[in-house]
C-alpha cells in the first residue's frame, strides 16, 4: 500500500504499466479531456470534483492502490495532496497521459466521442488572441491595451500558482463536454465506492 509520504513521488510509466492491474486509475482531468483518451480502465473524477469524491475515493483506496493521472502531471499531483490530507494515499503519473501514450501504452477512447483539443493548446490559442486583439484595438483606442496586459499578468499568476483560471472557464465551453458512451459522474463515484 502506498502511504501518504509516498504521495509526493510520482511512479513513472514503466512503473505504472507493470502494476497498472493493482491500481484503481482514476482521471483527474476534466471530461471532455478524459474522452480524449484515458489510461485504460481508467475512471473520470475531475480535480474540482475530488472534494465531492472522497468518500468514494477513500473505499477504493481501502480496496487498494490508487493511481491519479491528468494530461502532464500537475494535476494529479495537486489531487494525491488533496486526498493526502483527508489521509488517502495515492500515486500519480510522472507525466500523465502524454508520457503514457509517448511510451507506445494504449489509451481507451469511449465509443462515439470527439477529441478536443488539448486543454494547453486552447490556453495558449485563446490567450495569444486575446493578446492580438488587445494590441490591434490599442491602435484604435489606447485603453484596449489594458487587456493585453490584463492576460499577460493573468499568465504570470498562472505560472506562478501553477493553476490556470482560463483552462478552468475553457473547460466549461460545450467543445469541451463529453460526447458519446460516457459514464456519468455519480456513476463513477458508484463504481469507486463499490
Amino acid at each position: 500500500m502506498i502511504t501518504p509520504a509516498a504521495t509526493a513521488t510520482p511512479l513513472t510509466t514503466g512503473q505504472a504499466v507493470a502494476r497498472l492491474a493493482g491500481f484503481t486509475v482514476v482521471d483527474v482531468r476534466s471530461p471532455g479531456e478524459y474522452t480524449a483518451g484515458h489510461l485504460p480502465g481508467a475512471h473520470n473524477v475531475p480535480l474540482e470534483r475530488l472534494d465531492e469524491a472522497a468518500g468514494a475515493l477513500a473505499a477504493a483506496a481501502a480496496r487498494g492502490p490508487l493511481l491519479l493521472v491528468c494530461a502532464s502531471g500537475n494535476r494529479s499531483a495537486k489531487g494525491c495532496a488533496r486526498l493526502a490530507a483527508r489521509n488517502v494515499a495515492a500515486a500519480t503519473l510522472d507525466g500523465g497521459t502524454n508520457a503514457w501514450a509517448a511510451a507506445g501504452h494504449p489509451v481507451e477512447r469511449p465509443a462515439g466521442t470527439r477529441t478536443p483539443w488539448p486543454m494547453d493548446r486552447q490556453v495558449r490559442l485563446a490567450a495569444g488572441t486575446l493578446v492580438a486583439a488587445g494590441f490591434a484595438a490599442g491602435r484604435i483606442w489606447r485603453p484596449a491595451h489594458w487587456l493585453s496586459g490584463a492576460i499577460g499578468a493573468g499568465l504570470v499568476f498562472s505560472g506562478v500558482t501553477n493553476t490556470c483560471g482560463m483552462a478552468a472557464v475553457l473547460a466549461r465551453l460545450p467543445h469541451n463536454r463529453p460526447t458519446g458512451d460516457v459514464a456519468p459522474f455519480e456513476e463513477t463515484l458508484a463504481r469507486l465506492a463499490a
